[in-house]
């Protein structure tokens, strides 16, 4: 459970060139003050729909470390009697990557900071100078490093399509982000907002967004490469406020409420799709007199619960295309607690395929006693 405050730009040294505030983080404070802090930290602790599990307090927007220390301790301070009553497990913050300073992190550290999230957007200095972001891609590799090196969790956000990016070099971005292994990815398409540089540059026709359906796919080969890699995408696509939603907001871009929903079952329906094509799987589709007697011939996926209604996509919409594809007249889905999210298991003819994140699969035959009959 994360509990959001935002800094809205504070310690930016730079405005880039697609950024809005105002409309991805909505209408918030300029500054935060205890009264109004404690009260959402409380709001928040007894909502009966809370998540179960650690909480962190989250100081978002803006560049945290780039703050007068003075601020900074300031704002820490406001979070010390939840770290102190046990009610929150730690603090995280989003900052710039030319803002990690190794001299500077002991304070984090010690006023129970335990995640910095990097706001990398690329790892090409082409994209990285034309978006002016003011940073290079080794100031991110130092950073990240850096954290790692100080016992931090890291994360990455990087951005889709920014301004003279293009699938290669956006996919050499993921290659990179998978070689410094941070702990979390957030990854959302650019989008033209209103009141931006960026709204400019596509005025004059010097920008053409991406359609939505080429965002999904770029990020659902994003998000398989780094799942397998065993790096968490916590976040696909910008969250939703009032003020994105407002008419006029996005100018231009494949902007979707449920962005990180469409992603997720675009992924899930083409792993499905490998797992089908398997050897195994076609073989034991082309043998059903070898099920077990008393077992279900049909096929029968399963997946993690939170993986579900990614999986049936809107309406069954996901399922209904992969049934039409096999060629079954239905295809049912379970959910099971014990599948971690991206797991993926197929039941048929007698036998269970599991493939996991890595697209490693393991069969087992069903029936009161399961034996396993490989792996690969």
């Amino acid at each position: 459970m994360i509990i959001p405050f935002f800094l809205m730009n504070t310690g930016c040294p730079r405005r880039c060139l697609f950024c809005n505030e105002q409309i991805t983080a909505g209408s918030r404070p300029a500054r935060i003050e205890q009264p109004a802090f404690a009260a959402a930290v409380r709001t928040f602790l007894a909502h009966p729909r809370r998540r179960v599990g650690p909480v962190q307090i989250a100081f978002y927007g803006g560049t945290f470390t780039g703050l007068p220390r003075t601020e900074q301790r300031r704002l820490l301070a406001l979070a010390a009697p939840f770290l102190a009553d046990g009610s929150v497990s730690g603090i995280r913050l989003s900052t710039r990557p030319d803002e990690i300073n190794a001299d500077d992190l002991s304070h984090l550290k010690h006023a129970g900071v335990t995640t910095v999230e990097v706001g990398a957007q690329s790892l090409d200095d082409d994209v990285l100078a034309v978006v002016q972001r003011g940073h290079t891609a080794a100031d991110v590799v130092r950073a990240v490093e850096t954290l790692k090196a100080h016992d931090f969790v890291t994360g990455l956000h990087l951005m889709v399509d920014l301004p003279s990016d293009d699938p290669a070099r956006f996919a050499a971005t993921i290659e990179r982000t998978i070689t410094l292994r941070p702990n979390t990815v957030r990854l959302h398409p650019t989008l033209v907002l209103r009141d931006t540089r960026l709204a400019e540059v596509f005025a004059r026709g010097a920008y053409r967004p991406l359609t939505l359906p080429e965002a999904v796919n770029l990020c659902k080969a994003a998000l398989k490469k780094l799942t397998a890699a065993g790096i968490a995408v916590i976040r696909l696509g910008l969250q939703s406020t009032a003020e994105l939603e407002a008419p006029g907001a996005v100018v231009a871009g494949p902007h979707h409420p449920a962005f990180g929903s469409l992603v997720e079952s675009a992924w899930l329906g083409e792993r499905a799709e490998e797992l089908w094509s398997a050897p195994a799987v076609r073989n034991a589709r082309l043998r059903p007199g070898s099920a077990a007697p008393g077992a279900n011939a049909g096929p029968t996926f399963t997946v993690a619960p939170a993986d579900l209604t990614a999986f049936l996509g809107p309406r069954r919409a996901n399922i209904s295309a992969l049934a039409h594809r096999f060629g079954v007249s239905s295809l049912p889905v379970a959910a099971d607690p014990a599948l971690r999210r991206g797991d993926l298991s197929l039941t048929l003819n007698g036998l269970r395929f599991h493939a996991n994140r890595a697209g490693r699969i393991t069969v087992t035959e069903t029936g009161p006693v399961a034996s396993p009959r490989g792996t690969w």
